[in-house]
C-alpha cells in the first residue's frame, strides 16, 4: 500500500489548526487568571457586576476546553459523528451552567438594588476590564480569521461568545466605573442584571447547538476568506450549505 505525500494544502491547514489551538489556549489561560482576579476583587468590594463577570470566566473556560477538543479531534481521526454527539452533550452542559448563572446574577443583583447595597469602588476591577476588553476585542479577531481559513462552525461560535465576552467586560467596566468616578452605587447591580441578557444568550445559543457564530458581525471575518451569510439554527447555514464540523 502506498502512503498518500501530504500537500501544500494539507500542511496549510495543519498550521492553521495549530493556530488556532494556541489561541484556545491563550483564551482558556486568561480566562483562569481573570476570573480568579474578579471573584477576589469582587468579594473585597462587594461588586455584583464583578462576581458575575468573574464567575462566567470560568464557565468560558469549560467552553474553551470543549473547542480544544474539537479542534484535537480532527488530528486525532475522530470521526465526525462520535464528535456530533460528544459536542452536543458538552455544549447542553455549558448552556446549563451560563442559565444558572445568570438566574444567579439576576437575584443577587435584585436583591442589591432592594437593600441599597453599596459596592465599595475597586481599582483592581477598572484595570482588570479595562485589560479584557482589548484582549477579547483581539482574540475574538483573531478567532474568526481562523474560523474562516477553516471554515470551522465551531471555532466562529467561539469567536462569538468571545466577542459576548468583550460586551461583558464593556457593561461591568461602566458600571464600576460609574461607582468609582460618580458614587452611583446602583450602576454596579444595575450593570449586572445588564449582563444577564448576554450570559442567558450565550447559554441559549450553547444549548441550542447554534454553532454557525453569525452572532459575531462586530468582528467581521478577513474579505480574502469570507464566511458564507448565515441564520444559525442547529449549526446550519442558510445558504443550505453545511461547513465542515471542525
Amino acid at each position: 500500500m502506498i502512503a498518500t505525500m501530504p500537500t501544500a494544502q494539507d500542511a496549510n491547514r495543519e498550521a492553521s489548526l495549530v493556530h488556532a489551538r494556541r489561541l484556545e489556549y491563550l483564551t482558556v489561560g486568561w480566562n483562569v487568571v481573570e476570573g480568579m482576579v474578579a471573584v477576589g476583587a469582587a468579594v473585597a468590594a462587594g461588586s455584583v457586576a464583578l462576581l458575575g463577570f468573574g464567575i462566567d470566566s470560568f464557565v468560558e473556560c469549560a467552553s474553551g476546553l470543549v473547542l480544544l477538543w474539537r479542534l484535537g479531534a480532527e488530528r486525532r481521526g475522530m470521526e465526525e459523528a462520535a464528535i456530533e454527539r460528544l459536542d452536543e452533550r458538552a455544549h447542553k452542559l455549558v448552556g446549563a451552567s451560563l442559565f444558572l448563572l445568570a438566574a444567579y446574577v439576576a437575584v443577587d443583583a435584585a436583591h442589591a438594588l432592594w437593600t441599597q447595597e453599596r459596592p465599595e469602588p475597586s481599582v483592581v476591577g477598572m484595570v482588570l476590564t479595562a485589560v479584557s476588553i482589548a484582549t477579547m476585542l483581539w482574540l475574538a479577531r483573531a478567532k474568526r480569521r481562523a474560523a474562516a481559513v477553516l471554515q470551522s462552525r465551531a471555532l466562529a461560535a467561539d469567536a462569538f461568545q468571545t466577542t459576548a465576552c468583550f460586551w461583558l467586560s464593556v457593561i461591568t467596566l461602566g458600571g464600576i466605573g460609574l461607582n468609582m468616578f460618580l458614587g452611583w452605587w446602583w450602576a454596579d447591580p444595575a450593570a449586572a442584571l445588564g449582563m444577564t441578557w448576554f450570559i442567558a444568550k450565550e447559554g441559549r445559543e450553547a444549548w441550542r447547538g447554534e454553532d454557525c457564530g453569525c452572532a459575531g458581525e462586530a468582528f467581521e471575518a478577513p474579505a480574502a476568506q469570507p464566511a458564507a451569510s448565515c441564520a444559525c439554527s442547529s449549526g446550519k447555514c442558510s445558504s443550505g450549505a453545511e461547513r465542515p464540523a471542525v
